[in-house]
């Protein structure tokens, strides 16, 4: 009963994550090529910094940025704030009731370290506080706003670090989507802790008829573009778990710094093209490097290292064997492993019908990566992948 529970409030909870973090994103995308699409106002006027006409859905809106405050606040002001709450409120819990509150095997990895799971959550939610006060401190000090691209290759070379770190404790699964929870908690806290009260001290000092503090304006753009670029990798890691053979490589870190930067590529010629910009160098350049990952991740000696096989005959008795004790502790029709009441995904592996029905999936979750057995809780050898490999490749024979 408790595994439907946690079942059916990770599958609430995911529904409800994608759907605000749609509109978060939106939001980010919009205010972004707003911003560079400002026109000069069409009446002169010193308080307005650009304008901008639009017509959608049969309705024409008129948009004026205004870069401090307004000198008489309007009745009714919307604040661009709840998506992000809700869209850090919805990860939050998400992570807690698959990673922290479900199977060990989600977060745990026994072949990459001996750990507990309460050691493991420790590590998660450490990673997350940790990060964003070293984070936040590097942007809050003087320093950080003076040098701001010595700042930003900090930045990025504690991410890598962060991503190195987790792989070395957790299952590749769970160091990525912790990695993208720390990503999500700077963008939610950028939000939430520096952005909004920036900007509820503009309004409030021109209620109170004082000058605002430009400067609350322009760390809140900072914020904004950091987010701006982070939207595509993080968007990335909510969706890295259909996708074993990132998580699942043995240099899975790496993979996941790789894609980070063709999003942050792909989001910064968005960025260049709501400038005005006709340069397209971030194209190709990311283009070639999903070229080069999928190869180097997928493709068999392509960088010159082939996978060892076996050469002898295997026949499928040895590999029954092999699936019945590693594999149908979870794929059965009545699974024994913990936290596990179904068969993932609908998946059986109790029958030969069966076990050829799901060979290419087996290939690339137990042979091709490591992804499964789920945190080789049931300690899948090397040699016996080596086997389940050989009889896929030779046409799966029956003797």
């Amino acid at each position: 009963m408790e595994t439907i529970v946690l079942d059916w409030l990770g599958l609430v909870l995911r529904w409800a994550h994608i759907i605000v973090g749609i509109a978060w994103i939106g939001s980010s995308f919009y205010f972004m090529w707003l911003d560079s699409h400002l026109e000069e106002p069409t009446v002169p006027d010193d308080d307005v910094e650009g304008q901008l006409w639009m017509v959608h859905s049969g309705g024409f809106y008129r948009v004026d940025k205004i870069m401090v405050a307004p000198k008489i606040m309007p009745k009714h002001l919307h604040w661009f704030k709840w998506e992000a709450w809700w869209t850090g409120v919805t990860g939050v819990l998400l992570l807690a009731v698959v990673y922290y509150l479900g199977s060990s095997a989600f977060l745990i990895d026994p072949d990459v370290a001996a750990i507990t799971k309460l050691q493991a959550v420790g590590i998660g939610i450490g990673t997350l506080v940790v990060g964003w006060l070293l984070y936040d401190g590097i942007y809050m000090s003087g320093w950080g706003n003076k040098y701001t691209k010595t700042s930003a290759s900090i930045g990025f070379f504690g991410l890598c670090v962060v991503a190195y770190g987790l792989s070395q404790v957790l299952s590749g699964r769970a160091a990525y989507i912790h990695v993208g929870a720390l990503i999500g908690i700077i963008m939610v806290l950028n939000v939430w802790i520096r952005i909004i009260p920036g900007q509820y001290n503009l309004v409030n000092a021109r209620k109170n008829g004082d000058e605002p503090d430009p400067s609350y304006g322009i760390r809140a753009k900072q914020r904004s573009v950091h987010n701006n670029y982070l939207t595509l990798p993080v968007v990335f890691v909510m969706i890295s778990s259909h996708y074993p053979m990132t998580f699942g490589h043995q240099h899975s870190w790496a993979i996941l710094i790789v894609l980070f930067i063709i999003g942050a590529l792909v989001r910064h010629w968005f960025n260049l093209r709501n400038s005005g910009s006709n340069a397209i160098w971030p194209v190709p350049v990311a283009v070639i490097a999903i070229i080069m990952l999928a190869g180097y991740v997928s493709v068999p000696g392509f960088t010159g290292t082939e996978k060892k096989s076996l050469e002898r005959k295997v026949v499928f008795s040895e590999v029954r064997a092999i699936i019945k004790t590693r594999c149908t502790t979870c794929h059965s029709a009545s699974p024994t492993f913990e936290g596990i009441d179904k068969p993932p995904m609908n998946i059986k592996l109790e029958t030969e019908a069966e076990i050829i029905k799901h060979a290419t999936q087996i290939q690339k979750t137990a042979v091709a990566t490591n992804s499964m057995p789920l945190g080789n809780a049931t300690k899948m050898t090397k040699e016996e992948r080596l086997v389940i490999g050989r009889w896929i490749s030779s046409g799966m024979p029956s003797k």
